[in-house]
């Protein structure tokens, strides 16, 4: 499993998966400060139908290269 990163290094179409590895979506948007460095959340797409969801930074578990895990 790769190493954690920066909610900073996060891109536009990386996998969101929950805690039990189920498939969430893809990162559509990062919000924050980065020159305060204050992560705010993400804006996660659920594929062409299923729109957008804000998800706050408060239910991110974790950030590793490619992949955003979320608690639902």
């Amino acid at each position: 499993m790769a190493d954690p990163v920066s909610w900073k290094v996060v891109e536009r179409g990386w996998k969101v998966v929950d805690e039990n590895g189920d498939d969430f979506g893809h990162i559509d948007e990062v919000t924050g400060d980065a020159e305060a460095d204050i992560f705010d959340g993400i804006e996660v797409s659920h594929g062409l139908l299923g729109g957008t969801e804000y998800v706050p930074s408060e239910r991110v578990v974790d950030i590793r290269e490619g992949t955003v895990v979320i608690r639902r």
